[in-house]
């Protein structure tokens, strides 16, 4: 484990150690524990997000082959690279 140092304000520390009495459990763990379900609804969020667009272009076939459209979009942007 690493050690680190975060700043709370005084609801948050109470709250902690009401907490922490209640369940028996270090204010250490707890913050462990909130981190890593914060950690996986973010992740689960990205990844959930990820899932759903998959295949969003599917439909539009006016675009025509993708390679040529990623080609044409990396022009557009070597040009504004160009003028700056």
């Amino acid at each position: 484990m690493v050690r680190t140092q975060i700043y709370l304000d005084e609801g948050q520390k109470s709250a902690l150690n009401r907490l922490s009495a209640k369940r028996g459990a270090t204010i250490s763990d707890l913050i462990r524990q909130a981190v890593d379900q914060f950690v996986g609804r973010v992740t689960s969020d990205f990844d959930s997000a990820l899932n759903q667009s998959f295949g969003i272009w599917r439909h539009r076939h006016r675009l025509g082959e993708s390679s040529r459209y990623v080609r044409e979009i990396r022009s557009e942007w070597e040009e504004r690279d160009e003028r700056s």
